[in-house]
């Protein structure tokens, strides 16, 4: 029995790699050409943004909330670096320090007036809109050349993307999974009573890990003008979407503080790639959506089975 719990947790730990590995081989089947330097490239050049938004989403995941602001919160940062940050470099690095703040002082409020993070961070939703469109009416702007250059890297035999996706996931596991704090963080949402007995602050806690939410995020926008090199207000409204779904397919779950960064980083390939196979097989964009959340759904009911293999 013990093997038996042993092997259907490994399963577990893998599925999000094997739904990665999966997906890739129907579009290397279904596009031989896309097995390439160049194919992997074009296929994954979104991938950098929505990898940094699902680990933003992850952060606030782990404290048991759920974050519906961080697209539009993602396209005010792009607003911010396609103009004040491309014009006036100091007054731009202020205002996005000043965004991660306030995404700060919004897990603050959550905790200390025990809201329920939905509602909040939907009508925060609207509020970094807003505020998207007062700094940028119309799409435009223009990204500074460092971000323009940077996402624009050519690295030796394996595509940029992969490679940043690669740092960012091996960095915030370690961070996150592997030190002293990272365990207490996550104890804030697996037993916060347990860590607020022992003496750490869960108001800290709540506040470190909206704050890191507010940094990705931040990371996420700037990432993505790099690659579209001007704004738009409107420029990543379904990342909300993507990052609840990348953090899932990466075996995050809303309770209990379990989450893993290399899985939300595999899971946010897996949705890029999705959108690319869905291309190649000809299905119109207003399908495509649909059919991604078909793969989130497929996903979700072998975890369970594994799952429920593993209570036996």
């Amino acid at each position: 029995m013990f093997h038996g719990h042993l092997n259907a947790r490994m399963l577990r730990s893998a599925l999000p790699a094997l739904s990665l590995a999966v997906l890739l081989a129907a579009i290397f089947y279904t596009q031989p050409r896309a097995m390439s330097y160049f194919g992997l490239n074009l296929m994954l050049q979104y991938a950098v943004p929505i990898a940094l938004a699902t680990l933003a989403q992850m952060f606030v995941i782990t404290v048991n909330d759920l974050d519906l602001s961080i697209g539009p919160f993602v396209g005010l940062v792009a607003c911010i670096g396609a103009t004040y940050l491309h014009d006036a470099p100091a007054l731009g690095l202020f205002m996005l320090a000043g965004c991660i703040g306030l995404y700060a002082l919004m897990g603050a409020l959550i905790h200390l007036r025990n809201l329920p993070s939905i509602v909040v961070t939907l009508g925060m939703s609207f509020v970094w809109l807003g505020i998207a469109v007062l700094v940028l009416p119309t799409p435009g702007g223009k990204a500074p050349e460092y971000l323009k250059a940077l996402m624009s890297l050519q690295v030796p035999l394996v595509p940029f993307p992969i490679v940043a996706a690669v740092v960012i996931a091996l960095v915030v596991q370690a961070a996150l999974m592997h030190s002293s704090y990272g365990v207490v963080l996550r104890g804030a949402g697996g037993n916060p009573k347990a860590v607020a007995r022992a003496g750490w602050s869960m108001l800290r806690a709540k506040m470190i890990m909206f704050g890191l939410a507010g940094v990705f995020g931040v990371l996420s926008g700037l990432s993505l003008i790099g690659l579209t090199t001007s704004g738009d207000a409107h420029i990543a409204d379904r990342y909300t979407l993507y990052s609840i779904a990348g953090a899932i397919l990466g075996g995050a779950e809303f309770v209990g503080g379990r989450v893993s960064p290399v899985g939300a980083v595999l899971g946010a390939l897996t949705l890029t790639l999705a959108g690319s196979f869905l291309i190649f097989l000809r299905v119109s964009p207003d399908w495509q959506i649909g059919a991604q959340g078909a793969i989130l759904i497929l996903v979700l009911a072998l975890r369970a089975l594994i799952s429920r293999g593993e209570a036996r």
